[in-house]
């Protein structure tokens, strides 16, 4: 049975394919159009998985949409540009995808199931159950009333763009003190059993499309953070791209440390109430496995803060947990649910994009005339730990495009995190992006304890997603400075052989060179770009950066005049 998966017309528009109740090809439109966020139709994502399984719009039993807005609109592009008939086409809640695209993808057999997003099909936030193949919804929020909605009023608050900055303000918390906390609990209230409610005479959300927050926002918070404005503190660098240091240097620090209080404040809000629903949660299923899916479980920070103060012992997030998972989601559902089929997929990876072989990657470098070298795996490898080792910045390029918003080895720019300067190289250089941000780092499983505060890594599928933030042990922070946070914090991707032989061997190769066996990983793109797909996307990045080095499979590319 062949199930193809749509989402489109919220955020992050993706299509996926599932074949007998396993996950053949999943991807975000974004990669191909490169435009991000795209919301459009996916039509060449959806071509991809159609492709990669060497199969035609015809082969196709059915197609789930997530969703049940713009049916018309949705059910007529699938008609004119796949040729399927209407009656093959499905539409399910916006919630109930968000459900499925966690726990079918998951190891339980049964679990609390918990989504929590900015509005779908009128919903904001949902708790349920899965058992076996069955998913039930015991009870929902709706809106105004949103915890993501909440957040991205404060990400427009302060400065950055809704929908996309608000893993900005999660990076900035960090700077700040919660020192507002009792502000924000103006705007909302919780309550025992879970749910909360917005104060709706500081909003604007709920009935303008440009606006989230009113006059009487701004003044309790005071004047909105300049969008685009030079964010830096006393406690961060000022790096050489923002140009000459202004005359009002120290007073600017004193407006940016407000902003980030602020920022602090939010997240610590967000956080409570997250907290107090999975509590709830948990109370009214006694289950303790939990599934979490919408666009708010992409806060790595508040995931982990669940973890550790819930009853749940093992948490599971889809890593595309935005609209995008709402592909994936309800095809599983029509698989597992409505088609009554066992389950048989766990997500134990997120490589499910496109690939290119070495005949491709050849002919383009060779078309383009871009000189290069090709070496076998080992060499290579030996190649890029001793340039990492000795300061440069790797573009690495190989295999499968990864699913969801995080670079995770297989699109992904590396450095060494054992330099002090490594973050500000790469932001300044590479990245073109604010300096507070943070870069994660990625650790060998079976060295994960020894480097940051978790147990049992091997059982958290968040940290294989790169989907909670744990603390750098005290002894290990001067080790790996690059990549610890400014509150002694990492954003860990674990990798394991099994997963990732291919970036595993590279980190093992740098443990055995320097006895770390963690490495900088950040997402191949430049600032406001989606990460890379093809290897056109990948030259056109890489001569746009300063980056010394492109790995495109086997091949090496240097740039003019580079000694190495």
């Amino acid at each position: 049975m062949l199930i193809l998966g749509i989402s489109c017309y919220y955020h992050d528009s993706a299509a996926v394919l599932i074949d007998n109740g396993n996950l053949i090809a999943a991807a975000e439109e974004e990669r191909f159009t490169r435009k991000k966020h795209d919301f459009g139709f996916p039509e060449n994502a959806i071509n991809f998985c159609l492709k990669y399984r060497k199969i035609k719009s015809k082969d196709i039993d059915c197609v789930a949409v997530n969703g049940l807005h713009n049916k018309s609109l949705i059910t007529n592009h699938i008609k004119t540009t796949l040729k399927i008939d209407e009656k093959k086409i499905f539409f399910l809640e916006h919630h109930i995808s968000h459900a499925a695209s966690s726990y079918y993808s998951s190891p339980f057999n049964e679990s609390t199931i918990i989504t929590i997003d900015g509005i779908g099909d009128g919903i904001t936030t949902s708790i349920g159950i899965g058992k076996n193949n069955e998913i039930k919804i015991l009870k929902e929020i709706y809106f105004p009333h949103s915890l993501g909605l909440l957040y991205s009023a404060f990400t427009a608050f302060l400065g950055f763009e809704i929908n996309d900055g608000e893993y900005k303000v999660m990076g900035m918390a960090p700077y700040g003190k919660p020192k507002y906390v009792e502000k924000v609990k103006k705007l909302i209230k919780l309550y025992s059993d879970g749910s909360f409610e917005l104060n709706m005479d500081y909003f604007e959300f709920h009935y303008s499309t440009t606006r989230t927050y009113n006059k009487k926002f701004e003044e309790l918070f005071g004047k909105p953070r300049e969008p685009n404005s030079k964010f830096f503190t006393s406690s961060t660098p000022y790096p050489s791209y923002f140009g000459k240091k202004p005359s009002n240097y120290e007073q600017l620090c004193k407006e940016n440390e407000y902003y980030a209080d602020i920022a602090a404040s939010v997240q610590a809000v967000l956080e409570e109430a997250m907290i107090n629903l999975a509590n709830a949660a948990y109370k009214e299923t006694g289950i303790d496995r939990l599934c979490l899916a919408g666009g708010v479980a992409l806060n790595s920070v508040a995931n982990y803060k669940i973890f550790k103060n819930t009853p749940f012992k093992e948490i599971y997030i889809q890593p595309a947990a935005t609209d995008a998972g709402g592909a994936l989601g309800c095809a599983f559902y029509v698989y597992n649910k409505l088609s009554n089929n066992p389950r048989r997929f766990v997500m134990e990876h997120v490589y499910w994009g496109e690939q290119y072989n070495e005949s491709e990657i050849k002919k383009y470098l060779e078309e383009n005339n871009i000189k290069y070298t090709y070496e076998k795996d080992e060499k290579l490898t030996d190649i890029v730990v001793d340039e990492i080792s000795k300061g440069e910045v790797v573009g690495w390029f190989q295999g499968r495009f990864e699913w969801g918003p995080r670079a995770l080895g297989n699109r992904s720019i590396l450095a060494d995190p054992r330099r002090q300067d490594m973050k500000d190289i790469v932001n300044t250089k590479i990245k073109f992006r604010e300096p507070y941000r943070p870069f994660a780092p990625s650790v060998l499983l079976e060295k994960t304890e020894e480097y940051f505060d978790i147990k049992q890594p091997q059982k958290h599928y968040p940290l294989r997603f790169m989907l909670y933030v744990v603390d750098v042990k005290e002894n290990k922070r001067e080790i790996i400075p690059a990549v610890t946070h400014v509150d002694g914090t990492g954003r860990i991707q674990t990798v394991s052989k099994d997963t990732n032989p291919k970036y595993y061997n590279l980190i093992k190769k740098f443990e055995e060179a320097t006895g770390v066996p963690v490495i900088l990983n950040t997402s191949f793109n430049l600032k406001g770009e989606p990460i890379v797909n093809s290897p056109e996307d990948a030259i056109k990045t890489f001569y746009k950066s300063e980056m010394d080095t492109l790995i495109l499979e086997n091949f090496i590319v240097k740039k003019m005049g580079s000694n190495s």
